[in-house]
């Protein structure tokens, strides 16, 4: 299988002149590198590209890299059922730069892409209604981040006297976020009430 996908990378790699930074075959599939400039570009020539015919967007999803520069990767998951064959597409972004939206190559790609600027907060530049999909009305932040708190910021409860769902800050008894996890039980050198009881194993 890996020849068939190292000939197509080639292929790929000299017909779209220099929009492919970076390609190479793992796990059984092509995966293929470009900057944001020449998404579309690529995107179409592997739709209609007879040695190609990736047809279908199986998925965009995003992935957080928080100590690089250019923090996300978007990555298209693209099939050919033609060929039989898969191919991923990479491009880096960060906060602030926006992508170029596909949805006018791929039409699936409009949910997909609110996902991934709901979940992650890169932002797709020409998307016909760029909005949240599946958090809700208000949600501050991106929760696939990972610098997300894992408890959020609000909760929500149902409120009896108000008849209705309320938002409220999250309270924790202690400061979870910033706690170290070092127990004081673990380790410690002296013996403990009731443990000069129990015998030595």
């Amino acid at each position: 299988m890996e020849g068939p996908l190292t000939d197509l990378g080639d292929h790929i790699a000299q017909a779209t002149a220099g929009s492919v930074t970076r390609w190479h075959v793992r796990l059984g599939e092509l995966m293929l590198e470009t900057p944001p400039d020449k998404l579309i570009g690529l995107l179409t020539f592997l739709r209609d590209d007879p040695k190609c015919l990736f047809k279908q967007l199986i998925d965009i999803c995003g992935v957080d890299w928080p100590e690089r520069e250019k923090r996300f990767d978007v990555v298209y998951n693209l099939l050919s059922l033609r060929n039989n064959q898969r191919v991923r597409v990479k491009v880096a972004t960060d906060e602030t730069t926006p992508v170029p939206s596909v949805a006018a190559v791929f039409s699936a790609a409009g949910w997909f892409e609110r996902e991934t600027y709901d979940l992650y907060g890169v932002w797709f530049s020409d998307h016909p209604d760029l909005r949240r999909i599946l958090t809700d009305y208000g949600f501050e932040g991106h929760p696939l981040r990972k610098d997300f708190p894992l408890t959020g910021f609000v909760e929500l409860r149902w409120d009896d006297v108000q008849q209705r769902v309320v938002y409220e800050p999250v309270k924790l008894a202690q400061e979870f976020r910033r706690f170290d996890f070092l127990s004081p039980w673990e380790g410690a050198h002296q013996v403990l009430p009731g443990d000069e009881k129990a015998k030595a194993s």
